[in-house]
């Protein structure tokens, strides 16, 4: 049965409200999967898109609606504070068709995980494009405890760890654990944010997203390497 639902958060990002503006409408798969932003002008895109909320670098909201008063939305206030840092009150709200508790705790959980992201990318990568490379596991990471197996394979314990990984087919990866929160792990390189989402507790196989910054980087070879990583940790 069809449900309303709305998501808050508020962080505070080490960036100036313009860059934490530019990366939200700007995004081109730097912290996120990449969203071609509608435009300013509040007209609607081809995926029924507009935004509704256009005020450099304080406010952007966009809304998509769909049929049967369907619509997702999303509400951004950014504000500066002292020492340089801004905050980032964030929105997300619309209506679940199905499995409402699922899809709530979900949706909340990978809010945290892209939030945290945004965080990482605006100070440690501020205005730099990137490579998106994606790729999902097999059936068998569906399994219950896929999250251990994942664990486990990138050898991960705490946030602030040093680790290496090495994946057959790209040069080996020195990062830092920067996020490990329940089904999500989030490394990050000097040149790179690696995100690992283990969606076994809502039906799905586990999955990851990568965001690489040392361009120009060749995505085909990277996502072959990290698929096949993927096939052989869930064998």
């Amino acid at each position: 049965m069809s449900r309303q639902f709305e998501i808050r958060r508020e962080i505070v990002v080490e960036a100036t409200p313009e860059q934490a503006f530019n990366a939200i409408t700007e995004n081109n798969g730097s912290w996120l999967f990449p969203i071609p932003y509608p435009n300013p002008d509040g007209t609607v895109d081809e995926s029924g898109s507009r935004v509704t909320a256009w005020n450099p670098p304080h406010e952007v909201s966009v809304r998509t609606e769909g049929p049967d008063g369907w619509f997702n939305a999303l509400e951004h206030i950014i504000e500066a504070r002292d020492g340089g840092t801004t905050v980032l009150r964030y929105v997300h709200s619309g209506i679940f068709t199905d499995d409402w508790d699922t899809q709530y705790d979900g949706a909340g959980k990978h809010t945290d995980f892209y939030l945290h992201s945004l965080g990482q990318y605006v100070k440690y990568f501020p205005g730099q494009a990137a490579t998106y490379v994606a790729a999902d596991g097999p059936e068998a990471s569906t399994a219950q405890g896929s999250v251990d197996v994942l664990r486990r394979a990138l050898g991960v314990t705490g946030v602030g760890q040093r680790v290496r990984l090495e994946v057959p087919g790209i040069d080996p990866v020195d990062a830092e654990v920067d996020y490990l929160e329940g089904q999500f792990v989030g490394l990050r390189s000097g040149d790179a944010l690696y995100r690992f989402y283990c969606r076994e507790v809502w039906g799905a196989p586990v999955s990851l997203a990568h965001h690489l910054f040392d361009a120009p980087a060749e995505a085909d070879k990277t996502t072959a390497a990290w698929q096949n990583w993927l096939n052989s940790v869930f064998a």
